[in-house]
């Protein structure tokens, strides 16, 4: 009896080997022929070197696939980072952008990202990056508008001088 986990029972290499020919997952089927080498009674260090890992790592794979065959050897989706915003706090900020700002108070005329920014900040502690925020608002509807762009030294006389009018005919 070789020390450490053992494998299920329930399966043998030569039918390890078929699901990992059978598979179109790469990552399961490496893990997959790893294993098979253990039930052909290798060691686990010849497994972690069948599959490229170290010997902790088989030992993971073992777990695995003793909790759920070789379905549990495929790669899940990573969860990624806890959202920072509660439903709370976008039910809040929705009601801020809803009533606009008030410039005595807030010392602005219109929401801009970085002023919501700083507004969460300072009412929740919760600090996002402005396309984090972004990202939120138009998830929850609203789209970022921005003014056309006006050249500060623009002169109408000018523009009126250069266009060419042509007689009528």
């Amino acid at each position: 009896m070789r020390p450490g986990i053992e494998l299920r029972q329930d399966y043998d290499a030569a039918r390890l080997r078929a699901s990992a020919k059978s598979t179109r997952n790469a990552g399961q089927s490496r893990r997959l022929l790893a294993l098979a080498e253990v039930y052909d009674s290798g060691t686990r260090s010849k497994a972690a070197r069948v599959g490229g890992v170290g010997l902790q790592t088989v030992r993971d794979w073992v777990v695995r696939f003793n909790a759920h065959g070789p379905e549990g050897l495929v790669d899940g989706k990573a969860p990624g980072n806890v959202c920072k915003m509660s439903a709370l706090h976008r039910e809040a900020l929705l009601a801020l952008v809803e009533s606009g700002p008030i410039p005595a108070v807030h010392g602005v005329v219109r929401w801009r990202l970085k002023d919501l920014v700083q507004w969460l900040w300072g009412e929740f502690r919760i600090a996002v990056s402005e396309t984090t925020l972004g990202r939120e608002l138009r998830a929850l509807g609203y789209r970022k508008l921005s003014a056309r762009p006006r050249h500060h030294a623009k002169s109408e006389a000018a523009v009126a001088v250069f266009k060419k009018s042509f007689p009528r005919v």
